[in-house]
């Protein structure tokens, strides 16, 4: 299922109905993916100052994928940049 992620809160209720419907308790989920449980307590509230490379882990701990619909001009640009090797 898609779900169009338009805020911090958003994500954070993608994130909690995750871990709700695989019925894992915060502090459990928190300790599995190995961030503290303030942290995903944050992440779950909709927190907008989370650090990034935290919050991936979370969401891959929890089967979580992201993706991101980007317009054609910029998949192009993405795709010239990487059959050259530049960042």
């Amino acid at each position: 299922m898609n779900i169009p992620i338009t805020s911090a809160s958003t994500i954070g209720k993608v994130v909690r109905a995750s871990r709700k419907a695989q019925k894992i308790r915060q502090d459990d989920a928190a300790g599995s993916v190995g961030v503290s449980e303030n942290f995903l307590g944050k992440v779950e509230r909709g927190s907008e100052s989370v650090q990034w490379g935290k919050l991936f882990q979370v969401l891959e701990g929890l089967g979580i994928r992201v993706m991101v619909d980007v317009p054609e001009g910029v998949a192009a640009h993405l795709e010239a940049v990487r059959s050259k090797g530049q960042s």
